[in-house]
């Protein structure tokens, strides 16, 4: 089921299927922006499950790790026992401040990149963030621009950033909210 079936009532501004980067430059930010975050970086976690995915090959978090019920995980296997607030780079276990799993209304893994974006901008399954707000956490919060430190895996093999600089997303998602947060169909 995707975003649309599940939340038939969220209304955003679309574009025409038509229309090109050139008559609607907000659509180039978009694409930008989208190359993050439905990058492997974002989308293991943000899963469709209870079950944080990891690594290159997004596969199932190793031990039995499940999300709890607050998102950091379960008793013994809390997301704090291995990640810290950085990366460990003597272990390869990644780290940053607040590390947990997006809220199970937070999926994208599956999503297409119009239904994650009118899920970031649906306050009811968003955490009742505004605009503005989405913008400050997609720009600001340490632990999604993580995403560009993402540290060495165990065997010291640095870990696959988004094919987008950090400074080109940030520029490119603060763009596209102040050109309206338009969301093209697909």
């Amino acid at each position: 089921m995707g975003y649309s079936d599940k939340y038939p009532e969220a209304t955003n501004t679309t574009t025409s299927e038509t229309e090109t980067f050139q008559e609607d430059p907000s659509l180039e930010h978009f694409t930008t922006m989208m190359k993050v975050l439905t990058h492997k970086r974002c989308v293991n976690c943000h899963p469709a499950g209870d079950r944080p995915l990891q690594g290159e090959d997004s596969h199932l978090h190793y031990f039995g790790v499940q999300r709890g019920k607050d998102n950091h995980g379960v008793a013994a296997l809390k997301c704090n026992s291995c990640h810290q607030s950085e990366n460990n780079n003597l272990s390869g276990v990644p780290g940053a401040p607040e590390w947990a799993l997006a809220p199970i209304e937070m999926v994208w893994e599956g999503l297409s990149r119009v239904e994650i974006a009118k899920s970031m901008l649906n306050p009811d399954i968003n955490g009742g963030r505004s605009l503005e707000e989405t913008v400050k956490h997609l720009t600001e919060h340490k632990l999604v621009l993580w995403a560009f430190e993402p540290g060495v895996d165990a065997n010291g093999t640095p870990r696959e950033k988004p094919p987008v600089t950090k400074d080109d997303y940030i520029k490119a998602v603060k763009a596209w909210a102040a050109a309206g947060a338009v969301i093209p169909v697909e």
